[in-house]
């Protein structure tokens, strides 16, 4: 069945099964690989993306329940000429190092700092706690969230 959804601003038509996960619908239908595959169970959070502003795990959301969403993920939000000030305050803190979970944990933090603008230690431990990083860049990351907050305050 064909399903059209809305990707980055932009509409787009897939045919795939409708339970398909909209991971494998972004990764494989779309060649979007930002949205990377952790576990598969929504317990990693390499695969978060924004379903109408809100962090959602890619591979427990079906295809068509994507339907009809402003969907955004990792490439949507910020280019190497123009980064989103999460992206830029990941590189001032440095918090990648392998790389792999990154996509996933800046897609959350994105969803947090809009729904909170200015969040406690505690408020990013808690939006952050299913977005896991095996390389443990855990303060890297909480001091980017401040540091892009403190951007966005002005």
């Amino acid at each position: 069945m064909a399903y059209t959804l809305t990707v980055n601003g932009e509409s787009k038509t897939l045919e795939m099964p409708g339970d398909t996960p909209l991971l494998w619908a972004l990764r494989d239908g779309l060649h979007l690989t930002g949205t990377k595959y952790g576990c598969g169970v929504a317990a990693c959070g390499a695969c978060t993306v924004h379903l109408d502003g809100v962090a959602v795990r890619s591979c427990q959301t079906a295809l068509e329940d994507a339907v009809g969403t402003q969907i955004t993920t990792i490439e949507g939000i910020g280019t190497p000429a123009a980064l989103a000030p999460i992206q830029a305050a990941w590189l001032e803190h440095q918090v990648a190092q392998c790389g792999y979970c990154q996509s996933g944990q800046i897609m959350q933090a994105a969803s947090l700092l809009a729904e909170n603008p200015t969040p406690t230690d505690a408020d990013i431990d808690a939006a952050m706690e299913g977005n896991l990083c095996r390389c443990g860049t855990y303060p890297r990351i909480r001091a980017a969230i401040h540091s892009a907050a403190a951007k966005m305050k002005g």
